[in-house]
């Protein structure tokens, strides 16, 4: 038996889904069923698999249960970008580790299968946007991450375009940032409106998918399994798990995940008035020149009106749980960050404020293979969930199925998830070298500039 020692708890609003309105519900399993495969998480990993079994084998009886409401955990939680190029969350630049061609490969194959669902299920493409995005800097030390990168991707055969403080101004309207790097691969994704067509046009396709449906334990049921939700159980001869993080929840790869926390903040809907004294283009998204740095995204009304999405502070929790105090820091700290960037707009108030949930490796790994007999895990994203979330969801699909691929190949060659050091001193030790790796990125930006009154802000 293994048994779900946490379920999902996150704070703050689905922001992505909540500028959307409501959407199309689900019901809550109340009874007892029967599949050939349940689906646990109904994220980026699990909509993938599910729609990969389908185009495996379309008569398979696919049941898809989450803990929350579809687009409201951490799939509705991110800044939206799925990249194509190397994007390493714990290098020093981006710059990627290991064999970054195979990897881009892998990543344009995620895209790609994004794209076809978004024609399949009739997706508004606004929800899908391959207009690329520009690592913004904001000092010499900036500046320098950028122009590594820059050598990179010209080593890697790579377009790029490097923008100097003119065009960076004439694009976000903001003065701070001292030039850009522009990759055309990534797209920028309306979150919550990509996962929810996704679930839309698995269900218009047979898949059933149940909402507020946490899996609580599963267990061996003659030549199958049996999963056990707060008012009913599935008999399915596999399981595919894509819970990310909650893999340690159910037993999976103990003491060598992180469980790590990003928060956002997004504004109002701008005025007519506020978005003439900001001025720039209506839809832009900004990655920081140091990966620790501040994340930045406009949007516009085909993506849930005119605002602005700020990303930043990182903080390990390895009960899987933010807390208020982080709540309340970050908040802080990216109110700073939004006023550095937009005088004309400082002590906006904030519309919405949330944390999201990400799991990292130590070696940078997934988890994409068989974990029990007949059980299936799509999970570890690395902070990568939009693209190796689908990319793990269709391997383990794949696996599931008795099919090989490249993609499912290249994640069951991985090694394991690296042992991670004990508690406390992971704990203390991580969460100091996050601090220090987030004020050190302050430093990247305008507090190296004697013209900015911007103080380095860090999330303690």
């Amino acid at each position: 038996m293994y048994r779900a020692r946490h379920l999902p708890v996150h704070k703050g609003p689905a922001a992505w889904a909540e500028i959307l309105g409501e959407s199309t519900t689900y019901p809550t399993l109340e009874s007892n069923r029967t599949a050939d495969i349940v689906i646990i998480g109904a994220g980026f990993a699990g909509l993938s698999a599910a729609r990969r079994a389908l185009q495996i084998d379309p008569g398979l009886d696919l049941v898809l249960i989450d803990a929350g409401r579809i687009a409201e955990g951490a799939a509705g939680r991110n800044s939206g970008f799925m990249i194509d190029i190397p994007h390493e969350l714990t290098s020093e630049d981006y710059a990627g580790s290991g064999d970054d061609t195979a990897m881009m490969r892998f990543n344009r194959k995620a895209l790609a299968f994004g794209a076809a669902a978004v024609k399949e299920y009739g997706i508004a493409p606004d929800f899908f946007d391959p207009s690329g995005k520009i690592n913004g800097a904001a000092s010499e030390a900036g500046d320098r991450h950028n122009a590594s990168l820059a050598k990179h991707l010209a080593a890697l055969g790579e377009r790029f375009e490097v923008y100097d403080a003119a065009q960076m101004t004439e694009i976000t309207g903001s003065q701070y940032y001292t030039s850009g790097l522009y990759t055309p691969g990534t797209v920028t994704l309306q979150p919550a409106g990509y996962v929810r067509g996704l679930a839309a046009g698995l269900a218009a396709s047979g898949v059933s998918i149940y909402e507020i449906t946490p899996a609580l334990e599963f267990q061996k049921a003659g030549a199958g399994w049996q999963v056990t939700t707060p008012q009913g159980k599935i008999a399915a001869g596999r399981i595919i798990l894509s819970v990310n993080g909650h893999l340690e929840s159910f037993g999976f790869a103990q003491r060598r995940l992180m469980q790590l926390f990003l928060f956002a903040v997004m504004t109002p809907e701008l005025t007519n008035a506020q978005l003439g004294q900001i001025g720039g283009q209506s839809r832009w998204g900004i990655t920081p020149s140091d990966p620790m740095g501040t994340t930045v995204r406009r949007i516009d009304t085909a993506q849930g009106g005119n605002r602005i999405v700020t990303r930043t502070c990182a903080a390990l929790r390895p009960d899987m749980t933010a807390t208020d105090g982080d709540m309340a820091r970050a908040a802080t700290v990216m109110q700073r960050k939004f006023d550095a960037r937009f005088p004309a707009l400082a002590g906006m108030a904030m519309q919405y404020t949330w944390a999201g949930h990400l799991c990292l490796s130590l070696n940078g790994v997934s988890v994409a293979q068989e974990v029990e007999t007949g059980v299936f895990a799509a999970c570890v994203q690395n902070g990568l969930g939009t693209a190796r979330g689908t990319l793990t969801g269709i391997a383990a699909a794949e696996r599931a199925l008795g099919r090989t691929s490249d993609i499912a190949d290249h994640f069951a060659m991985q090694d394991p998830p690296k042992h991670l050091p004990p508690r406390p001193f992971l704990d203390v030790g991580a969460n100091a070298a996050l601090r220090w790796k987030e004020w050190r990125a302050s430093g990247v930006s305008r507090a190296s500039d004697p013209r900015s009154k911007h103080r380095p802000g860090v999330c303690f």
